[in-house]
C-alpha cells in the first residue's frame, strides 16, 4: 500500500494559511506539552487529584452531547458509589461504561496500540453495563447509520452526514488504523494532526451502531496520551466539545461534503480541533499556575492545613495539631514538615516551645 498517495495523506496538504493557523497552535499546545512534563514529576499527588476529577467532567460531558442527562454531581456519586450501587437508569449505564473505559485508558494507554482490536476492545467496555447494547458492543454494525445532531433532551435536531455502509465498515477501518501506524512511524505529519486526522475518518465511517462518538472521545484521549499530551489527564477536552457542540456538529458537517472526493478539505474539521486542543492545553496552564496547594495534599495533610488556617492567630504547636486531628504523633510531625517544605508555615521558636504560623 502506497500510504503516501493514499486519500488520508493526500487531504493534509492544506493552504499556507490553514497550516500557518496550526503551526502556531501547535507552538502553543507543545509549550504546555513540555511544562507538564516536568509537573508530572514534581506534583504527583496533584495530578491524581486533578486526574479524579477529570474522569467525571469528561464522562458527563462527553455522555451528555449524545443526549444523557446526568449532571457532573451525579457523575461524581455514581463514580464514588460504583461498586455498590444497581445501575437502573439507561444514563447511568453509559456513564459507568465510560467511566471505566476512560480510568483504564488514563492508567494503560502505552499498552493499548491503535489498531481494530483495541477499538472493537474499547467499544465492547464502554458498553458493557448497557442493556441496550448487549447485542452489538465491541461489533461493527450492520444496519445503517446516521451522524445526528442531539439536543439537551436526546431529541434529533438535525443530520450531519451518512456514513460507511456496512459492508465496507471491516476494510475502511483496516485502512484507516494502517495508514495511523504508517504516518506515526514516519512521522509524516505533527501527532496533532494525525490524532485529528484519524478521529474524523474514524466518525465518517461511523463503524458502530452506537456509541460512535463516545467511542471518538475515547480513542481523542488514548491517542493524545501516547504522544505525550499528559495534560490530557487533567483536563477535558470532552468538557470544551460540550461547551462548543454547534461548533462541533458545524464542523463535521462542512468536512464531510467533500468526504471521499478527489478534493477532500479537512480544514474545518482540523481548526476546530486544534482549538479544542489550545482551549485543553490553556486549561492545563492555568492549573500550573494557579495555587494548588490542596490538590497536592493527601487527606490527612488537608485536613490538618485546614485547621490550621482557622486556628487563633494563626499559631499553634504540634501537640495543639494532634489534639485537633486526633493523628498520631508522627503524623502530624511529617505533615508539618511537608506544610512547612511547600512554604506554607513557618517556624517559630525552638526547643519545647515551638510553634508553627500560617504564612
Amino acid at each position: 500500500m502506497d500510504w503516501q498517495d493514499h486519500r488520508l495523506s493526500r487531504r493534509l496538504a492544506l493552504t499556507t494559511e490553514t497550516t500557518e493557523r496550526i503551526y502556531n497552535s501547535i507552538a502553543e499546545i507543545d509549550a504546555v506539552k513540555n511544562s507538564w512534563r516536568i509537573a508530572n514529576r514534581l506534583m504527583p499527588q496533584m495530578i491524581e487529584r486533578l486526574m479524579q476529577s477529570v474522569l467525571v467532567t469528561s464522562t458527563g460531558a462527553s455522555n451528555r452531547i449524545e443526549g444523557n442527562r446526568l449532571t457532573d454531581e451525579q457523575v461524581r456519586s455514581l463514580y464514588k458509589n460504583m461498586r455498590i450501587r444497581r445501575l437502573v437508569s439507561r444514563d447511568e449505564q453509559e456513564v459507568a461504561g465510560y467511566l471505566d473505559v476512560l480510568q483504564n485508558v488514563f492508567e494503560s494507554y502505552a499498552e493499548m496500540p491503535i489498531r481494530e482490536s483495541i477499538i472493537l476492545q474499547l467499544h465492547r467496555d464502554m458498553l458493557r453495563h448497557s442493556e441496550k447494547d448487549v447485542g452489538h458492543l465491541g461489533k461493527y454494525k450492520i444496519g445503517n447509520n446516521r451522524v445526528e445532531a442531539k439536543d439537551a433532551s436526546g431529541n434529533i435536531v438535525g443530520i450531519i452526514f451518512d456514513p460507511t455502509p456496512p459492508y465496507l465498515v471491516p476494510v475502511e477501518m483496516q485502512d484507516l488504523c494502517g495508514w495511523y501506524q504508517w504516518a506515526v512511524a514516519e512521522s509524516f505529519k505533527h501527532p496533532l494532526m494525525l490524532t485529528a486526522n484519524f478521529i474524523f475518518e474514524y466518525l465518517a465511517i461511523h463503524p458502530f451502531q452506537d456509541g460512535n462518538g463516545r467511542t471518538s472521545r475515547i480513542l481523542t484521549n488514548l491517542i493524545l496520551l501516547q504522544h505525550g499530551y499528559a495534560f490530557t489527564t487533567v483536563a477535558s477536552h470532552e468538557r470544551i466539545v460540550e461547551e462548543n457542540k454547534a461548533e462541533y456538529y458545524l464542523a463535521l458537517n462542512r468536512t464531510q461534503r467533500t468526504w471521499k472526493t478527489d478534493q477532500e478539505d479537512v480544514s474545518a474539521w482540523l481548526e476546530f480541533m486544534f482549538d479544542v486542543f489550545r482551549g485543553q492545553a490553556t486549561k492545563a496552564l492555568r492549573l500550573l499556575e494557579e495555587d494548588q496547594t490542596e490538590l497536592m495534599l493527601s487527606e490527612k495533610q488537608l485536613a490538618l492545613w485546614h485547621w490550621a488556617q482557622i486556628v487563633q492567630d494563626g499559631i499553634f504547636s504540634p501537640k495543639m495539631a494532634v489534639e485537633a486531628t486526633g493523628f498520631p504523633v508522627r503524623t502530624v510531625e511529617d505533615i508539618i514538615k511537608k506544610l512547612t517544605g511547600m512554604d506554607k508555615l513557618e517556624r517559630v521558636g525552638a526547643g519545647r516551645g515551638t510553634r508553627y504560623r500560617v504564612k
